[in-house]
């Protein structure tokens, strides 16, 4: 199965394009892509946004830092941005076919790597974060080059997770860490006045009492106040309201946005959303875009004018005379359906007059659900491959008995495992679905209903999977630990 990650480092340059250009050149590789870049010379900060399979992009993140060290010397920056190094942050996001934690154990390994080859001290931050205090960025970064250069000398808190107590002298330390999907989102004001952009920026951003999932810093940017944001989680807290409240809060000082801007890439949902809000248009849905319903067309997911088209090679296969797909993907299939209806009946009901109350607790359940809807879509064809390295495990046993006993153990631990996890994440939906009955609109119990249903049928075939497969193993810790695991299923 592919990987797909992003990355989106920070480099402190912003102004000399020679610099940056050569940046660029070191990550490009084999592999990686560039999808964006992004100078400032306000904030003398550079944004370039990779995409690329895992191996490969922990490669370029690296080589990033290395150039970024040989070309930026820290004692000569100034700029508007916060920094503490010529590499500043080096967040990885998962994108496909890998999950957050991969891109944690990818930030360590890079950290690890960037002081081996560059003498670069690192600090994890975010998902990657060694304790609380480091999970955000500002508490990491505070002091900036100059200060953290001094005070890293004597303070063992501010010690990095990797490298000496002591700042690479021009280059200064990179944070690595693992996130998210993060929505870079500037407003600027009708005014140089950067009081009121900080003012604004303390009533919006979290740590001081606004909204989660945002941060946010006040910066004067080609001549106007700029209220610099953050959005961590763009679903929980949507681009449209924070636009809207720092419209508000701007009233208050007798100003206005004047504009808005996006540093780097931006998902397509979080524009969806704004769209859906701002023009209150009644049943939005993602496929009433002319280019979201082409692709799914031209990709086999649906037809026009129904749904039969594609789900229908689906079941075909599962009627065909072949070993793959089997009950294993059927069980991720509808668990996924399951996810996606209680998605549906939270995102239906989250923003309604009549559950504001219930806000918090819908948002929370569309978040958890995502990510869990898209790991059971990804099983379908986890479970059908795992079948298949099974069988080629046994054939391989017959033609070279004495290695091949070896390769048929780690197969169907592989083919174990990927059940195993359909019924963990299935038994978590149903427990979302059921959570939502008496915080979501009545009229859509039927669609809960119809969730637990194939949550539990997702369930329970996927432990028949897992039983069946537990039958021919012989390493017996690795057998007691999945029981275990199918006991907490059960509950």
């Amino acid at each position: 199965m592919s990987t797909l990650v992003e990355c989106v480092p920070n480099f402190s340059e912003g102004r000399d394009k020679a610099k940056v250009d050569a940046i660029v050149e070191a990550m490009k590789g084999d592999g990686v892509y560039l999808l964006d870049r992004e100078m400032d010379s306000d904030h003398n900060r550079c944004v370039i946004t990779l995409v690329g399979e895992r191996e490969a992009i922990q490669e370029a993140a690296i080589r990033g830092v290395g150039k970024a060290a040989e070309v930026i010397d820290l004692t000569q920056h100034q700029g508007a941005h916060p920094r503490m190094g010529a590499a500043d942050v080096v967040p990885f996001i998962p994108i496909d076919g890998v999950t957050l934690e991969d891109c944690v154990a990818m930030a360590k390994h890079v950290g690890a790597e960037i002081w081996k080859r560059y003498l670069v001290p690192v600090y994890l931050y975010e998902a990657a974060a060694a304790t609380p205090e480091r999970q955000n960025l500002e508490n990491v970064r505070r002091g900036q080059f100059e200060g953290l250069r001094d005070e890293v000398k004597t303070n063992p808190e501010r010690r990095p997770d990797f490298g000496d107590a002591a700042l690479h002298p021009t280059a200064g330390a990179t944070v690595v860490g693992a996130r998210k999907a993060l929505v870079a989102y500037n407003v600027f004001l009708n005014t140089a006045d950067v009081a009121i952009a900080k003012k604004i920026a303390k009533a919006v951003r979290q740590s001081s009492g606004g909204f989660r999932f945002v941060k946010g810093a006040g910066f004067l940017v080609r001549g106007l106040a700029q209220v610099s944001m953050n959005l961590t989680d763009f679903e929980q807290t949507p681009v449209h309201r924070v636009f809207e409240f720092v419209k508000r809060e701007a009233a208050r000082y007798g100003v206005s946005p004047l504009s808005s801007e996006i540093v780097g890439l931006i998902p397509k949902k979080a524009l969806e959303d704004a769209a859906e809000w701002f023009l209150q248009v009644e049943n939005f849905d993602s496929s009433l875009i002319l280019e979201n319903r082409l692709a799914a067309v031209m990709g086999g997911k649906m037809a026009v004018g129904g749904l039969r088209a594609g789900v229908e090679p689906f079941v075909e296969q599962l009627a065909a005379p072949t070993a793959t797909p089997g009950g294993g993907s059927a069980s991720a299939a509808a668990g996924a359906m399951a996810a996606g209806l209680a998605q549906m009946v939270a995102s239906m009901s989250r923003g309604k007059k009549a559950y504001l109350q219930y806000e918090a607790l819908l948002s929370d359940a569309i978040a958890r659900l995502g990510p869990l809807r898209e790991g059971l879509k990804a099983s379908i064809d986890d479970d059908a491959e795992a079948y298949d390295s099974v069988m080629k495990a046994y054939k391989a046993a017959r033609e070279n008995a004495e290695s091949g006993e070896a390769g048929i153990e780690t197969a169907l631990k592989l083919a174990t495992s990927v059940p195993l996890s359909v019924a963990e994440r299935a038994a978590e939906v149903g427990r979302i679905a059921a959570s939502l009955g008496s915080v979501s609109n009545p009229n859509m119990k039927s669609d809960l209903t119809t969730a637990g249903a194939l949550a539990r049928a997702a369930v329970e075939g996927a432990l028949a999977n897992v039983e069946i497969n537990l039958e021919s193993m012989k390493d017996q810790d690795f057998t007691q630990a999945v029981r275990s695991r199918v006991a907490s299923v059960k509950g």
